[in-house]
């Protein structure tokens, strides 16, 4: 496969960085501001000395290099992607849009009983279908899927970010798509076999939907600070075994496949059953399978069947179905798509919707952390993060099991009322 063209190099001194957005184990992302565009917009930077004091550099200066491919792949409303690259001796980052209204879980927390309805969740659902999707159709397994991985849009529709726990696997072991899917013609991603320098310009990728980013990773390398919540491992370059599975031992605590445990050897399937964890998540204000530490968690993954309690509705059993041990009996994309809960649903009109369940309220940018011409210094608060270790990736899971309800944002539509909004 061809490389995929060059993202256009931009100078850290050519961006305005006027408040942090989020810190995690491999980065922190800020909320910046460029003369090129009348957008505010998202820089992920990553510290290059906390990785090249360790062994494993080439392997996480890989991982960043096929994240940005990724990125730059990536031709789908609900997918974001790359404005250009920022390269000092300090730190390498991306940029790209950035999105309002918060991710998934802080909307849920924001309910009255930390919930959504069936209607919410239909559409969300419907919106992370097409985006596993379209990522399948690339060959790309996401490995990621949580609620803090997706963002709100200004346009109130979802956002599926962070891939850099998300690998390529063999034409042979894709899952087709069905005859009639749309989608357009993806650029080919794979990461290259040196990390290379930010390459030279190139032209502008076409705006689409408004964008965004974060930083929450959900596992560190090997013989790193791994946050709670992670687990340890990771390659960008596929190693699929004969069976054209993968065997990488990577994932989010509460969101991991049974698979990944057992290291049978993984696909697409692990996406599904994540899947299937977050939709659970929605519905019941907690995740199906947490123990009081990770061996527990795990133990129950391999061996404990969802807790489905209340009536027997279609989306109860479309959990069950997501929640299969058995990756080979999980459901499909396609099976997913056609399944009672989504009856009536118009797939091709989806994206179209103009009215999703929340719409965020107009952000102020200048107003978001900047107070007249105090801008941040983004190397220096790079490296005070890592070097004091407080780049541990622990927020979102800290944001996760705050009992805090807050206030409701200005700007969201009552979710208890879904006559407020057009679904299906």
């Amino acid at each position: 496969m061809a490389d995929p063209p060059a993202a256009a190099p931009l100078d850290l001194g050519d961006l305005r960085a006027v408040a942090v957005l989020g810190r995690g184990a491999k980065g922190v992302v800020f909320l910046v501001r460029s003369p090129s565009s009348p957008e505010a917009l998202a820089l992920k930077a990553i510290s290059r000395s906390s990785i090249e004091h360790k062994n494993t550099a080439a392997d996480a200066y890989r991982r960043i290099w096929f994240e940005r491919d990724v990125l730059l792949a990536l031709r789908h409303p609900l997918l974001p992607s790359l404005r250009g690259v920022v390269s000092t001796d300090k730190i390498v980052g991306f940029v790209i849009e950035r999105c309002s209204g918060g991710d998934l879980n802080s909307i849920r927390r924001r309910q009255t009983e930390k919930m959504f309805s069936d209607d919410v969740i239909r559409f969300y659902a419907a919106e992370l279908v097409l985006a596993l999707e379209y990522l399948h159709g690339l060959g790309i397994v996401y490995r990621d899927l949580k609620p803090e991985n997706v963002l709100i849009q200004e346009n109130g529709h979802l956002m599926l970010v962070d891939f850099d726990l998300s690998t390529k696997l063999p034409a042979k072991s894709q899952e087709s798509l069905k005859p009639s899917a749309k989608k357009p013609d993806p650029r080919p991603c794979h990461p290259p076999p040196q990390p290379p320098p930010p390459p030279p310009s190139a032209p502008a990728k076409k705006k689409r939907f408004p964008g965004c980013f974060s930083c929450n990773a959900g596992v560190s390398p090997e013989g790193s600070d791994s946050p709670q919540g992670s687990v340890s491992g990771v390659e960008s370059t596929p190693k699929p075994s004969a069976s054209g599975k993968l065997n990488s031992f990577v994932g989010t605590e509460d969101y991991v496949a049974p698979e990944i445990i057992r290291g049978d050897g993984h696909d697409f399937a692990v996406d599904r059953w994540s899947l299937g964890v977050v939709l659970y998540e929605m519905l019941y204000g907690r995740t199906p399978f947490r123990g009081q530490n990770r061996k527990e968690t795990f133990y129950r993954i391999l061996t404990m069947e969802p807790e489905l309690t209340g009536e027997q509705t279609p989306l109860r059993d479309l959990l069950r179905r997501l929640l299969e041990k058995d990756p080979g009996r999980r459901i499909s994309l396609d099976g997913v798509k056609g399944h009672e809960f989504f009856k009536g649903v118009d797939w091709e009109s989806v994206l179209q919707m103009s009215r999703p369940p929340y719409i965020p309220a107009g952000p102020d940018v200048e107003a978001e952390g900047a107070e007249g011409n105090n801008l941040i210094d983004v190397e220096k608060l790079v490296q005070e993060v890592f070097c004091n270790g407080v780049g541990n990736g622990n927020a979102a899971e800290a944001a996760r099991d705050n009992g805090s309800d807050g206030n409701r944002e200005e700007g969201f539509r009552d979710p208890s009322k879904t006559a407020d909004f057009s679904v299906f």
